[in-house]
């Protein structure tokens, strides 16, 4: 799968079939996160990658909307040190995370971090140092079959502006 298509295919995947996803691809995610772009290439990202189920279902129940964490093969925490561009760049490094699993025919999902009031709990027990800042917790696993629908995207015509907004 080239990248554009990648960027046009990929979808949000709450749902997880039983399954296991091998520690190769899940180093290739973190690969992929390591080479995103970063201001003044400081590169402050850390990857925890959870696949205790026991540790799954303790950071599904920590999160206001990712109770569906327990049901993925694993869990990718994407957090940062303390930088001027961290959430830049922490993003920047989840949503290659994103593409390479969809592009590996992984389901995952963005599971917000920066601003949750549970993130020093995250942090703590996934023994985080605690001035980190959490960027994201990003389940991966097989994707269930019958998904539903992928949510609407707002027509290039209502976002694209020339020259001026």
């Amino acid at each position: 799968m080239d990248a554009i298509e990648a960027i046009k295919t990929r979808r949000s995947v709450r749902f997880f079939r039983p399954g296991v996803v091998s520690t190769e691809l899940l180093e290739e995610l973190v690969d992929c996160a390591r080479l995103a772009p970063s201001g003044r290439n400081e590169q402050p990202w850390e990857f925890v990658v959870v696949r205790d189920p026991a540790k799954l279902r303790e950071l599904a129940e920590l999160t206001d909307f990712g109770r569906f964490i327990a049901d993925a093969a694993a869990c990718i925490v994407v957090l940062c040190r303390p930088s001027k561009y961290f959430l830049e760049d922490g993003s920047a490094a989840t949503q290659n995370i994103l593409l390479a699993a969809h592009a590996r025919g992984l389901g995952a999902c963005w599971v917000a971090g920066d601003k949750k009031p549970y993130a020093p709990k995250v942090l703590a027990a996934i023994g985080a140092p605690p001035d980190y800042k959490l960027i994201s917790l990003v389940p991966v696993g097989l994707p269930a079959e019958n998904l539903p629908e992928r949510a609407p995207k707002r027509p290039l015509s209502e976002v694209l502006h020339w020259d001026r907004f």
